[in-house]
């Protein structure tokens, strides 16, 4: 209910997140984070509406897409690896999805698009921000994260609307 609370959840949630090291990243997360925060507002003016004012912000830091044979990773890391490969493939076919206006849009292949359903179509505003490796050894993975950037960015979700209830 208050921005601190928020803040604890969220190093709450930090702390139980599952981090391994691989070959190319010391740090490297194994599983996508997502917060969502939920906002309501009502004017409590004389004489205004009695409206109330309701907003969701997701907040997803992906785990990045993992070549296997670069990482080195074994056992429990690589199915781990797999399962956010597969996610991320899904989110890449939704993207596609949306970005060619056809009919279905496959957002039952995976639970991150399932959750981030709202947010990827309809009357929402998307923004991501990628961070990149430095290394000349990841050229590869960088240029595959901002071509999913930019597919990211020609998805045109229409004009965002007001979330608002008598």
């Amino acid at each position: 209910n208050s921005p601190e609370e928020v803040l604890g959840v969220i190093e709450e949630a930090t702390k139980n997140r599952a981090v391994t090291a691989t070959d190319m990243n010391e740090h490297s997360s194994r599983s996508h984070a997502i917060v969502t925060v939920r906002t309501a507002m009502q004017c409590v003016a004389p004489g205004a509406p009695n409206q109330v004012y309701s907003g969701k912000l997701h907040l997803v830091d992906l785990a990045g897409s993992e070549n296997v044979n670069k990482s080195g990773v074994s056992g429990k890391a690589m199915k781990e690896a797999q399962h956010i490969n597969k996610s991320l493939s899904a989110l890449g076919d939704v993207i596609q999805a949306l970005c060619s206006k056809g009919g279905h849009v496959p957002y039952r292949n995976s639970k991150l698009t399932m959750l981030l359903k709202d947010s990827l179509g309809g009357d929402a505003k998307t923004l991501m921000i990628v961070q990149n490796s430095p290394f000349q050894g990841s050229v590869v993975e960088t240029l595959s994260s901002l071509n999913f950037a930019a597919r990211a960015r020609n998805v045109e979700l229409g004009p965002a609307k007001r979330n608002v209830k008598e």
